[in-house]
């Protein structure tokens, strides 16, 4: 049974979703697909290969549906009922999946059509059933009765462990409350962040002032707070989320990490890192690794450099005390302000949310043709999202796009892009993408609308460039449409939007005064552009030592051979971390923090092994956007190049094949150094 939808293209029904209608659609789906999978294995023969991929693509066609609703709301707003049940039913879709992946008749049927599909010329088709086979033989199809067993209960406990880690997120995030009685004490907070705290106590019917750690909070009060005691205060329950107490993840990170060792080994590989390299563009833990340690000897040194350049303006400032990372972000903005004149908090006046979204909107049109119409009259799971009507520049529609903008207690940190339905064909017919962007940005107070920061408007655009994957997706079969592409390849279209607001032109979209309605002055413009460049080694090492510590727990760390590391012992993840992270640190890290407990890109996330696909996609971005500087950012000519080779493709083809056909030769890896200086 099928989630229940509104007439305007099959949208969900928001209005009819609750916990009852749920259970009841997946035990109904669960039961759908089993019998269409019978069905599928009690062919003698294939006679039509086309036909039979569709029929095993759409076998479980309802359940995916209701799937895709559920956990995607139980990220953006799960009620403490939907997490319970989550637990419950994930055991029932992990035994389902492993029913078919491991099952050897259907297995014999996908390889039939694999060698007659190769007669047709149904390319696509074609594409999809190599990529089946290989799923279907990479997930322990041929593993003898005994190991396949041991494989499904490791699948089933690791789709348990992921949602638990998740949900202690969430929760251990949305618990932690530091409540200031005195304004005073928060001398130095942008006004806005003062008037929202003081809503939350508010709401509460708490006196004084309430903060949390959702970004749009933290991230202002540890970078302007002058207070150091407070600032440190918020810095170490960001960085102790998850070590202790009722959200303790410390023992997920190594059940998971353990389980997902044991079934790399299980399946033929030597280690997990291998195994999920074997289908990226890197190939295997050896080139990220090489990849990611050029990252560092081009960073490291000029990280090093600015950190000293920073202690010593906190010293000339007066500072007397240890340098420590509540400082770091606190002196960088003063240091900012010295060298540049510039306070990125100037900036939010010009980035009201409205102004912001129709530039993002505007900023598609100029690239693509493309068009947004909100529709009133398309249900929404929350009060605070907004739907719209994505049309093609000839008037033809292409999707719906939901913006869910805020945060809430009930909601994950970060931001990131999905989907309720994704593009390509049922039943023959091609169907549009229904797409969310979810993010977690500054709210409108009582007095201001919301205006964002500069890194909010990037995080839009960073976003947007996943939802326009999908949204200009023109594939036939689904399993390759839009973003079903190497995780090493998904992050290019995000990232290279990140571009426009960088530049001149992009910025003069987005960017007006919320008051006087005055455009963004050429003077800020130039102040954003040295920003991007100032202390962007420490910003890239960052990005390194994170995806070099997801190498380490996914490629080194269950094969530790150091005694002092116990990888059964949840007492030794932060030591394992902090033994990792050593070599390429520029300060010593704080003891009894820890990063990996509230790692969810890789613990709880898709992004195990792979974390190193952000800067991977920079070396993409950067010297696909030098094509388009060479050209005209806005060259329409250009955009339509990477709309038809990139976009449109998902992965019909390697996306090796796809980029050089859209740049004309092999990515520049210096194009990133280049782009932020540090070459």
């Amino acid at each position: 049974m099928s989630m229940k939808k509104v007439s305007f293209d099959g949208a969900i029904d928001f209005s009819t979703v609750n916990l009852d209608e749920y259970k009841k659609n997946f035990q109904e789906g669960l039961k759908l697909a089993r019998e269409r999978f019978a069905k599928l294995k009690s062919q003698a023969s294939i006679q039509d290969p086309v036909q039979f991929l569709r029929s095993y693509s759409e076998m479980d066609l309802e359940l995916n549906e209701t799937s895709s609703v559920f956990f995607n709301l139980l990220g953006s707003d799960g009620t403490p009922e939907m997490h319970a049940y989550a637990q419950e039913i994930q055991p029932e879709l992990s035994k389902f999946g492993n029913e078919v992946a491991l099952d050897t008749e259907i297995f014999k049927k996908i390889e039939q059509s694999r060698n007659e599909i190769k007669k047709t010329d149904f390319k696509e088709w074609s594409r999809f059933n190599d990529e089946v086979y290989r799923s279907f033989v990479r997930n322990g199809v041929n593993l003898p009765a005994d190991k396949k067993e041991i494989l499904k209960k490791i699948d089933e406990e690791l789709g348990l462990l992921s949602l638990k880690f998740q949900e202690n997120l969430i929760k251990d995030t949305a618990a932690f409350q530091l409540v200031v009685e005195n304004e005073a004490d928060l001398k130095g907070l942008p006004e806005r962040n003062i008037e929202e705290a003081k809503q939350k106590a508010e709401a509460k019917n708490i006196k004084g002032f309430l903060l949390t750690l959702d970004a749009p909070t933290y991230i202002p009060f540890v970078t302007y707070v002058e207070k150091r005691e407070l600032r440190e205060k918020m810095w170490r329950a960001y960085a102790t989320r998850c070590m202790k107490g009722e959200f303790d993840n410390k023992a997920n990170c190594i059940r998971i990490t353990n389980l997902k060792h044991q079934r790399a080994l299980l399946l033929g590989f030597k280690s997990h890192a291998d195994y999920v390299l074997k289908e990226r563009m890197a190939k295997n833990p050896q080139t990220v690794k090489e990849f990611l340690l050029r990252v560092v000897s081009v960073s490291k040194a000029k990280a090093e450099k600015e950190l000293a350049e920073l202690k010593e303006f906190a010293k000339a400032e007066g500072f007397k005390e240890e340098f420590k990372p509540w400082d770091s972000a606190f002196y960088a903005e003063k240091l900012k302000k010295k060298v540049l004149n510039f306070d990125e908090e100037e900036l939010r006046p010009y980035f009201p949310m409205e102004k912001v979204i129709q530039g993002l909107f505007d900023h598609a049109t100029r690239l693509f043709g493309i068009t947004f119409a909100e529709r009133m009259d398309i249900p929404k799971y929350h009060p605070e999202n907004r739907v719209y009507e994505v049309k093609d520049s000839d008037g033809s529609y292409l999707g719906l796009f939901y913006l869910d903008l805020f945060p809430r207690e009930k909601k994950r940190p970060g931001a990131w892009m999905t989907y309720f339905r994704g593009q390509g064909s049922v039943g023959g017919k091609k169907l549009r993408p229904h797409v969310v962007n979810v993010c977690n940005f500054t709210k409108p107070t009582a007095t201001k609308p919301s205006l964002l920061s500069f890194d909010e408007v990037n995080t839009l655009f960073h976003e947007f460039g996943h939802a326009s994957h999908e949204l200009l997706s023109n594939c036939e079969v689904r399993g390759l449409a839009g973003t079903n592409v190497w995780w090493d390849f998904v992050e290019l279209p995000s990232q290279i939007m990140e571009n426009w607001v960088n530049n001149e032109e992009g910025l003069k979209l987005v960017a007006s005064h919320f008051e006087t309605g005055a455009s963004l002055p050429n003077e800020l413009i130039e102040k954003i552009k040295a920003s991007k460049k100032f202390l962007a080694a420490s910003a890239s090492l960052r990005q390194a030592q994170l995806a070099l510590l997801d190498m380490a727990w996914h490629h080194d760390g269950p094969l530790a051979t150091n005694p002092a590391l116990k990888l059964d012992d949840h007492t030794d993840v932060e030591a394992f971390e902090t033994l990792t992270l050593k070599p390429y640190l520029t300060m010593e890290k704080i003891p009894g923090t820890s990063l990996s407990p509230s790692f969810s890109h890789i613990f709880g996330g898709g992004y195990s092994a792979g974390y190193y696909s952000y800067k991977w996609a920079e070396v993409l971005d950067a010297d696909a956007f030098e094509y388009f500087e060479e050209k005209g950012i806005y060259n329409r000519e250009i955009a339509d190049k990477f709309r038809r080779e990139i976009l449109s493709r998902g992965n019909t083809e390697d996306p090796d094949v796809l980029y050089e056909r859209f740049r004309g030769r092999k990515p520049d890896p210096d194009a990133l150094f280049r782009r932020d200086g540090l070459l």
